[in-house]
């Protein structure tokens, strides 16, 4: 008997018809109601100009929504130990899936994390050695410096060992009594003098430099010991290892200013002379395969490492030299073969730093999976970004939702979506102009669309310099014995691609201090309480006229002291401790999470209260104190600067732990603009910029050059190297294939001669 055929196809399943994020009633921020369907297993770009909602649609809502309700899967103990996230305030959000949020927050600068302990490469290297090392060192763990058994005993592991410079310690002509320790903080009044003096291990009316031998180390080295000073039991310890705890061991940048400044001065960090650097122990630097140990290989760079462990055969390991090739491989493939393993992760930048974590996806067989990517290629050059194009669109064809926020042609050009939110910043976004197809885009007349062919011409004339800065023999990083002339007075780019050396010969090259302003995307030191008027100082001037309008002082205008809310402290918020269940954090019912004390919102400048002016935005605010009876000329001139750098639409309260790396950079722009440093260094200012506001920071440079500055610029948008009087191209490649100046001159010679990968992009994008 025959199978009976059905001609008909069958009927849809119901499970199939998921194939949309659905979102309604999107408020997070500055959202106004958004209700937009996004595809699923497909690449979706978020455009529009900074500020105007793709974070808060993207990140602040189907993200977060994401990744709050995996955490809910977990029981209420787990759950106690994860960090609390609210609901983002939508409506309804049907149809997502696990997202996976790539950003580029930097990784950790702790010393002890290397690119090779961020991306498991390190554990796999490590696995390998001790099957395969000869000696053998023992299991895995011997092969480690952050473990006792494979750390260098001198250096404990770090690599470097600390000298300490002595006569920034004390001054030897006085004695403790008279105030010799010139450490800060380490003042005789307090419980040091108590100590010292009641210690008996020398005498403090003494001049240090009369001091024994053996008080000397009393001073110096002493390892802990019980005192009993007045009758309260103390712990007496010598200075060095004092400040070895309470100080070396922390990130430099967590430092406050004044004992960052001290560590500098008095502390010089050399390579640990027993382990060469190399962090590791006798055992584990012994312990070769084909005369490599395991601390050349991670200093080689990633590209050779490669290489090498393509020749390692051994069956024994053979399905972890499989992974451990295509971890290595991935790097190469995504532009990070100039990296080695043993590079501190905090050195990386945020583009890089955003590339290594991808590295960890690309080889996962994850599908139907969101993947969230924060401007992907920041810190590429043209030619790079076709490579991170083609990681985007694997992940998409393996069957995932690639969500992109980003701003450059060459990105938003492989959209199967594109979704523009605007139609301006702040206040004035948080609608959705267009969604659909990149044709569609180009002729929807959004600002996105309206910007999305424009081509910046070169320059007709180009300034002629005032004077040069002269690098001599740069060797920093990859740099093959530079030199070159940087030209002064003039708008100067220093371009290249990914790894070339742009960052080495910018920052390791020009003498800090001297006039020079260097601003870059690191975070800001600052905490929940921090925002654009306490970092740029704004609220001085706005806190001095208040309390003069008023009649009352100004510590009064300050969430931070008088006038906090006493029930929220000032912060707006009460976050609340449920024990082994999840914290929350509610609103201030007293405050309604204004922060300030009702008493002070009496008080009035202008018809406004304190808590009405930190809501406004920069272009508010300048209105507001540029006339009439709030005019208040300290605080215009830096909501001037503010508004000038592009971030008009920033309200003056909002915290600083909410702003982009592009939007951090331009804030502190602002905030040295006032200074009076006459060499600026900016490191790819256009980070965060829309088409639409590249325009307004080429307008931003010409006036800072106008007004007698130098303006040295690291940049890969070629809108600016257009834009530039001088070009300084670094390459050809990447690390040790870089390193060199391939062409120094102006952008109209660098295009005619297409000598170079960015002389053929730039030529192409000019459209000669």
């Amino acid at each position: 008997m025959t199978p009976r055929t059905d001609t008909q196809s069958p009927a849809p399943h119901v499970a199939d018809s998921h194939d949309l994020i659905r979102v309604q009633g999107a408020r997070e921020n500055n959202l106004k109601d958004v209700s937009i369907e996004i595809p699923k297993r497909r690449l979706t770009v978020f455009t529009g100009v900074s500020g105007s909602g793709k974070s808060s649609l993207v990140f602040g809502t189907i993200a977060a929504e994401s990744q709050r309700m995996i955490n809910e899967t977990y029981s209420t103990f787990v759950q106690g130990f994860m960090p609390t996230l609210a609901r983002p305030e939508v409506d309804l959000l049907e149809g997502l899936t696990t997202a996976i949020i790539v950003d580029q927050e930097r990784m950790g600068a702790n010393s002890r994390s290397t690119v090779g302990t961020a991306t498991d490469a390190n554990a796999m290297l490590r696995i390998v050695f001790s099957r395969l090392g000869e000696p053998s060192a023992g299991p895995s763990f011997h092969y480690s410096f952050n473990t006792p058994a494979g750390a260098c005993p001198r250096c404990e592991g770090m690599g470097s060992v600390t000298d300490v410079d002595l006569t920034q310690l004390y001054d030897d002509s006085k004695s403790l009594a008279e105030g010799a320790l010139t450490i800060p903080g380490y003042s005789m009044d307090g419980w040091y003098g108590r100590i010292f003096s009641g210690c008996g291990f020398f005498d403090p009316d003494k001049p240090i430099r009369k001091f024994t031998k053996a008080e000397l180390h009393d001073l110096l080295h002493k390892e802990p010991t019980k005192i009993k000073v007045d009758g309260i039991n103390l712990t007496y310890e010598g200075l060095i290892p004092k400040i070895q705890k309470s100080m070396l061991s922390k990130d430099r940048d967590a430092l406050q200013p004044h004992i960052r400044a001290f560590v500098d001065r008095a502390v010089t960090f050399t390579a640990c002379p027993e382990c060469d650097g190399s962090r590791l122990n006798e055992a584990a630097r012994s312990s070769r395969i084909k005369g490599v140990n395991i601390a050349d290989a991670c200093a080689m760079q990633i590209s050779d490492l490669a290489e090498w462990v393509h020749g390692l055969d051994e069956v024994s390991v053979a399905p972890l030299l499989a992974t451990l090739r295509q971890t290595l491989d991935s790097f190469v493939e995504i532009g990070l073969g100039y990296l080695s393993l043993d590079r501190p992760s905090g050195t990386l930048s945020g583009g890089e730093a955003q590339r290594t974590k991808m590295i960890r996806h690309l080889g996962s067989s994850l599908t139907d999976v969101t993947y969230v990517f924060d401007e992907p290629t920041t810190g590429l050059h043209p030619h790079d970004i076709q490579r991170m194009n083609d990681l985007l669109l694997r992940l998409r064809d393996k069957g995932n939702t690639v969500l992109v926020v980003e701003h450059k042609p060459e990105a938003i050009a492989i959209a199967d979506h594109v979704v523009d939110l605007g139609p301006g910043a702040g206040t004035a976004g948080g609608t959705v102009c267009y969604e659909g197809s990149l044709e569609g885009l180009r002729g929807s007349g959004t600002l996105t669309g309206r910007h999305l062919d424009d081509r910046a011409a070169i320059k007709e004339t180009v300034r002629t310099p005032k004077g040069t800065l002269e690098v001599r023999g740069a060797t920093a990083h990859n740099l093959r014995d530079v030199d070159v002339d940087i030209p002064l007075g003039v708008l100067c780019v220093v371009t290249g691609v990914a790894g070339s050396g742009k960052s080495s010969l910018v920052h390791g090259s020009i003498p800090a201090g001297a006039g020079v302003v260097s601003i870059g995307q690191g975070a800001i030191r600052g905490s929940r309480r921090s925002n654009p008027a306490t970092y740029t100082g704004l609220l001085d001037p706005i806190r001095k006229a208040f309390a003069k309008a008023n009649g009352v002082k100004p510590a009064l205008f300050s969430a931070n002291s008088e006038g906090a809310c006493p029930n929220c402290n000032g912060a707006g918020v009460i976050y609340t401790d449920l024990a082994m269940m999840a914290g929350v954090a509610t609103v201030c019912e007293e405050c309604d999470g204004k922060r300030f004390q009702a008493s002070v919102l009496d008080h009035h400048l202008g018809g406004r209260d304190i808590s009405e002016v930190l809501a406004m935005s920069v272009t508010e605010a300048e209105e507001f104190f540029g006339a009439g009876e709030a005019r208040t000329p300290a605080a215009h001139a830096i909501l001037n600067r503010l508004a000038d750098v592009g971030l008009g639409y920033l309200s003056l309260g909002q915290p600083l732990t909410t702003l982009s790396g592009g939007e951090r950079q331009r804030l502190k722009l602002a905030t040295h603009m006032a200074e009076k440093g006459g060499v600026y260094v900016l490191d790819e200012p256009t980070t965060g910029l829309h088409l639409a506001d590249v325009e307004q920071l080429l307008g931003l440079l010409d006036r800072l050059v106008d007004s007698g500055k130098s303006v040295i610029v690291i940049e890969h948008h070629q809108a600016v190297m257009a834009h530039a009087d001088w070009i300084i191209d670094l390459g050809p490649g990447a690390g040790h294939d870089g390193g060199r100046i391939v062409f120094e001159g102006t952008p109209a010679d660098l295009v005619a001669a297409r000598s170079t990968l960015t002389g053929e992009h730039l030529a192409a994008y000019v459209g000669t």
